[in-house]
């Protein structure tokens, strides 16, 4: 295995490509699966978590090709012409949540299917029963046996109205993919309202679905009795923006994020200023500047987007530590993704926790430790409590950080970062 090994105190300079969502990649790599006919997807980013689910939908029947485009991204060339294979085994649906999902596309395609019951990120109980719910609901048959959901149709699924109790965003993508194979008109009520919402939306209306409302609370979905091929890409990934953003915002310096939608990561841009960082932005780039080191506390809560989201609390948490005051950040999405908070006290930051909220007493300087990534987003927020912590810090299990960011190591180093990725000798 590898570790990072950071040396802190530099400023950050410099551009940074922003590479493909991996949140936008994987629902779109999936629904792939609908159609028997050829789908080209460009920008997918170079991530453990791609890698594991085209090793999924290959066991599944899929054959496909990975061209690289460039340095920093790739385009998939995808075909299922059939389904080979109806059983998503443990050994790989256990490594990725998303890969539950596989479920919508076998149960359409084959008409049963059995999908181990997902792992991935250990950050909340995130329940599978919504999905078995409204598989229910349109006609399927379920039951779980030996660590699987097995499920089957006896005829072809209803559409159906239905209403989430919370917004999210995997039971919103699943229930866009099954519905757009079930003839007739499927409304989803309290959706996710995500960018990545609006990607698969997107791409599914391209592939012969009728899809209004993605974007919005209420989805309308005119399904089709059968999906053609397409040609798409994956749009940028807020999140990785997210993080650059708030790095160069904890180290100080001046960095240009290229190739991003500004719109989506509003809400960071309000709480960055806040803190006073200076922004400049276009339609496809954002300049973030901090000429010194002072950062003022600010409070967050997360919340489905266009809220703040749950996906850069860490590393919010990470600059806060560096705040010239008393900061308070309320976790409302998970339940247990406050697990980077025990690291970052290891480097000297001062983090209390209540419940769901975290009160965060900043400190002028963090030192270098060494450290253990417990998920992917935490392993970002101890990147960037260590840019600037005096020493040197050690980042082990970084396998983590590689499930959803590319070359992040390369990137940072390229803007003046002392950050270097070595084998574990320790391991």
């Amino acid at each position: 295995m590898d570790l990072i090994q950071i040396k802190g105190g530099n400023f950050l300079e410099g551009e940074i490509n922003i590479s493909g969502s991996k949140n936008a990649s994987l629902p779109m790599i999936i629904a792939s699966l609908l159609t028997r006919d050829k789908v080209k997807i460009r920008n997918i980013p170079n991530l453990s978590d791609v890698s594991t689910l085209l090793k999924l939908i290959k066991s599944l029947g899929s054959e496909f090709e990975l061209k690289n485009e460039d340095n920093s991204s790739y385009k998939l060339i995808v075909q299922t012409k059939e389904i080979k294979n109806n059983t998503a085994s443990y050994d790989l649906v256990r490594k990725m949540r998303a890969s539950f999902w596989v479920l919508a596309p076998l149960i359409l395609r084959y008409g049963e299917a059995k999908v181990s019951l997902p792992g991935g990120c250990a950050i909340g109980i995130r329940p599978i029963n919504f999905y078995l719910s409204i598989l229910e609901k349109m006609g399927a048959s379920i039951k779980i046996k030996d660590g699987y959901v097995q499920a089957s149709i006896n005829s072809n699924l209803q559409p159906i109205n239905h209403k989430l109790d919370f917004p999210s965003v995997g039971v919103t993508h699943f229930f866009m993919m099954i519905s757009s194979l079930i003839e007739g008109e499927s409304i989803i009520r309290n959706a996710a309202m995500e960018p990545e919402i609006i990607s698969l939306a997107s791409m599914l209306n391209k592939m012969g679905a009728k899809i209004t409302g993605h974007g919005t609370d209420k989805i309308v979905i005119n399904g089709c009795s059968k999906l053609k091929g397409t040609d798409t890409k994956i749009p940028p990934d807020r999140i990785e923006a997210g993080t650059f953003a708030l790095a160069v915002a904890t180290t100080g310096g001046k960095l240009k994020l290229k190739s991003i939608n500004i719109k989506e990561i509003e809400i960071l841009r309000e709480v960055l200023k806040n803190t006073d960082v200076e922004i400049k932005s276009s339609d496809n780039f954002i300049e973030i500047i901090k000429k010194n080191r002072v950062i003022h506390p600010t409070d967050i809560e997360t919340r489905p987007y266009p809220g703040f989201p749950t996906d850069l609390q860490a590393q919010f948490m990470a600059l806060m530590a560096y705040s010239n005051g008393k900061s308070k950040i309320k976790e409302t999405i998970f339940e247990n993704r406050f697990m980077h908070v025990q690291e970052l006290v290891r480097l000297g930051a001062k983090i209390e926790l209540s419940g769901d909220t975290a009160i965060v007493n900043g400190v002028k300087k963090l030192y270098g430790a060494p450290l253990m990534a417990t998920d992917l987003r935490a392993s970002a927020s101890l990147i960037i409590g260590a840019l600037r912590a005096e020493g040197t810090s050690t980042i082990r299990r970084v396998y983590h950080l590689d499930r959803g960011f590319d070359k992040i190591e390369q990137k940072l180093s390229s803007c003046g970062a002392i950050i270097e990725r070595k084998r574990d000798n320790n391991e």
